[in-house]
């Protein structure tokens, strides 16, 4: 199976219902697990690090979609409103939904930075929406600031998770990542991403070992 950062496969505009990004189809045939991906606060579903990392899991046989956050919908820049959140998980569950409609196997919800913690808060309300969560540089904490830590949904986490961090990240070293996923009572693995801040170098990393390698097999 092929497993670089290269992809010659097809990639589409997707729309369905409140659900607007980017499909990508893997190079084997279709009915393999399949991958949400969603964008920091800052960002939106064209991230540099979203679409290479889109490319390379299309390449290992997953159907991705990177798509919008509803705050995103609304407005083309500008961070979220704090109290868009449910809004915002809301938008990654229909996405969810609609990606259902095109595989049988397993769904993996993840994002980067504030996409990713929604993803996340979404599973502790709903351990059902997906089959595996991929967290891209979790925002722990604000920077400079780790007494406010964004955790307090970890106890109802019951989804296994990935967690993809830059050793180098201001929104939380990885020892406080480490002792964060203490509480999830759900199977945690952590990849490091030696060097890297809060952007995971844009996606130039050893995305086979850190990420491929350690996602649910495929059907």
């Amino acid at each position: 199976m092929k497993t670089s950062n290269s992809f010659s496969g097809e990639t589409k505009p997707f729309t369905e219902g409140s659900v607007h990004g980017c499909l990508h189809l893997p190079l084997n045939e279709c009915g393999s697990n399949a991958v949400v991906l969603t964008h920091g606060a800052g960002a939106n579903f064209e991230a540099p690090l979203l679409v290479v990392l889109a490319n390379a899991l299309a390449a290992d046989g997953y159907l991705v979609l990177r798509c919008n956050l509803a705050f995103r919908q609304r407005k083309r820049s500008g961070p979220p409103h704090p109290s868009g959140g449910p809004a915002d998980r809301q938008s990654l569950r229909e996405a969810v939904a609609a990606m259902r409609h095109l595989t049988q196997g397993k769904i993996i919800l993840g994002g980067h930075s504030y996409g990713g913690r929604q993803a996340s808060m979404l599973a502790s309300e709903d351990r059902t929406v997906a089959e595996y969560l991929l967290l891209l540089s979790y925002p722990l904490h604000p920077p400079a600031k780790p007494e406010a830590l964004r955790t307090a949904h970890f106890p109802k986490l019951k989804v296994p998770a990935l967690f993809v961090h830059g050793a180098k990240d201001g929104f939380g070293s990885i020892d406080e990542m480490r002792e964060a996923a203490k509480i999830i009572p759900a199977a945690v693995d952590l990849s490091i991403v030696e060097g890297a801040g809060h952007d995971l170098a844009r996606g130039r990393f050893n995305i086979q070992d850190l990420v491929l390698s350690k996602l649910p097999s495929r059907p």
